[in-house]
């Protein structure tokens, strides 16, 4: 495998898609969550928004009447330099505190207002953007 996206075929993920029973109620949490802008204005089917300054994958959002899965197979991690602070910050917006972090664990699990289960994971001294990297 090499290192070099350009060369190995130059394939990244774009977006990240959740459909949505609550829509209305997820586009403004994830909006407010993310700091995340639509890309175009929302139409009947959904919404995609963006990262402002670019350097994220978009958020997708589509209408569905089904709820989400009880045993979910895909989830966001969220990283933060701040977690306490955006853990707070989430359950304003709407986010339900699922699992608060256990001992010798990074991360903590919320759910979002349709029920879509994410992590934040504590990212203490990384800047905006940076991911974690092997340990």
């Amino acid at each position: 495998m090499g290192t070099n996206p350009e060369q190995d075929g130059g394939i990244w993920i774009g977006s990240v898609v959740i459909e949505c029973a609550r829509w209305e109620e997820m586009v403004r949490f994830r909006t407010d969550a993310l700091r995340y802008v639509p890309r175009d204005p929302p139409d009947e089917e959904g919404v995609v928004l963006r990262d402002p300054g670019g350097r994220g994958p978009n958020l997708s959002l589509f209408r569905s009447n089904e709820p989400p899965l009880r045993e979910y197979r895909l989830h966001l991690d969220l990283y933060s330099s701040r977690p306490e602070d955006e853990v707070a910050r989430l359950v304003r917006l709407g986010a339900t505190l699922l699992r608060p972090a256990g001992v010798s664990e990074d991360f903590v699990t919320l759910a979002d207002p349709d029920g879509n289960v994410f992590d934040v994971i504590d990212q203490r001294g990384a800047s905006f953007g940076e991911r974690a990297g092997p340990s």
